[in-house]
């Protein structure tokens, strides 16, 4: 999974049809448990859960991929590692961006610090990439290949132009990709896989919470972005550009 570009685009409104205000006000915390929105769970629940099970080809595709198949039998050329780590740490750059943005349009305290919290979450997962870099002498923030700078404009356009919802459904499928590729792997890399420590990151635990987090703001807030109909086109492109990403990282190196 990986996070994206600076890229220049034109700041949008607020967050819903007011300023800063969804067309209606914050679910209870009863109505939100019923939305899915457990702070902490490893799974995909409410409106998100559903989203998850429409695109399970993508999530399939994405498992199945030569790229992901050669990180878990620890055969994956190192050059084509590499070039992804570079890639990838760009990506999460703009991806930060993205949650940045999404704290100050952020309609209520309690999801900003949501958003902050996941905001941290992508600074430690940045360091991962920085070990490679001491390791293994990966370049981190390199020229953009072309499935990155798609990717990171997709996600900064909707973070400057959209609000909470919007954001959450575009940066979602990263998040629950990422826990799903890790958790699936997580039984299969042998103790002397080189690519162990990546397996180990995206399968734990503590990453399967911070997606369940970012899900809960997706069934907290989708209202204000046109409901299930508005947020599906969006989820949908962001896993249909995470398979992009893998293909060029195969395709590179």
């Amino acid at each position: 999974m990986m996070n994206r570009r600076n890229g220049q685009q034109g700041k949008g409104q607020g967050p819903g049809g007011g300023p800063g205000q969804p067309p209606s006000g914050p679910p209870s915390g009863r109505q939100q448990e019923r939305a899915g929105v457990e702070q902490g769970a490893g799974e995909p629940a409410g409106l998100a859960a559903e989203l998850w099970r429409q695109n399970q080809d993508l999530a399939a595709g994405c498992l199945d991929h030569p790229f992901v198949q050669g990180i878990a039998r620890g055969d994956l050329p190192r050059s084509k590692f590499i070039w992804y780590v570079g890639q990838d740490a760009t990506y999460l750059e703009s991806f930060a961006r993205a949650y940045a943005l999404a704290i100050a349009k952020a309609p209520d305290r309690e999801t900003m610090v949501t958003f902050h919290r996941l905001l941290q979450g992508v600074l430690q997962e940045l360091r991962l990439h920085h070990g490679y870099a001491a390791r293994w002498g990966a370049v981190l923030h390199p020229e953009p290949s072309l499935a990155t700078r798609a990717y990171t404009g997709f996600l900064l356009d909707v973070a400057w132009s959209r609000g909470v919802g919007a954001i959450a459904a575009a940066m979602t499928p990263c998040m629950r990709l990422y826990a799903f590729l890790g958790r699936s792997l997580l039984g299969r890399v042998a103790p002397g896989n080189p690519y162990r420590e990546w397996v180990e990151t995206y399968g734990s635990p503590d990453f399967a919470a911070l997606a369940a987090q970012l899900e809960g703001v997706l069934n907290r807030w989708h209202g204000e972005a046109g409901g299930p109909a508005g947020v599906a086109p969006l989820y949908r492109t962001a896993m249909e550009l995470e398979r992009a990403f893998f293909d060029a990282a195969w395709h590179a190196g």
